[in-house]
């Protein structure tokens, strides 16, 4: 159920025109492979992609997948970053080296920097918001939150 929210929109952004724009208001993340299969989908779909709320972990891949200029940001949006994990013994998360260096590869250099800037990625995770991320991508026009 991880990936509820983006299949729903993923779904949605199938049926709808090209103009058509999906909205990511609560996405928590989930497994890295199945999300770039996702978000490799919605990018052929040419969609505009909303980021009005929390896109957390995997969700985050967007910034490198989705085109610049088809990412606007509302004043809820944050994104949360943090390094790629396997379940170790116990169910416990292990830090992957691979998955972590496949989320980094993936950021656009302004994001890569903004995380490098704040110690890297980590089990922890690192929240970009506010001005930091208006200085990196476009506010969202009026028109399209609603």
């Amino acid at each position: 159920m991880r990936n509820a929210a983006l299949a729903a929109a993923l779904l949605v952004a199938s049926i709808l025109p090209a103009s058509a724009t999906v909205r990511i208001t609560s996405d928590p993340g989930g497994q890295i492979g199945p999300y770039l299969d996702k978000l490799e989908s919605l990018k052929k779909s040419g969609q505009n992609v909303v980021i009005d709320g929390a896109c957390l972990s995997a969700c985050t891949m967007v910034l490198g997948v989705i085109p610049h200029d088809h990412i606007c940001v509302t004043p809820r949006a944050r994104l949360g970053f943090h390094a790629a994990w396997l379940p170790g013994e116990a169910g416990r998360p292990v830090t992957s080296r691979e998955g972590t260096e496949l989320l980094m590869q993936n950021y656009p250099p302004p994001v890569r920097n903004w995380i490098a800037q704040r110690g890297g990625l980590s089990p922890r995770l690192i929240y970009l918001t506010g001005r930091e991320l208006t200085a990196m991508y476009p506010t969202c026009q009026r028109d399209a939150r609603n």
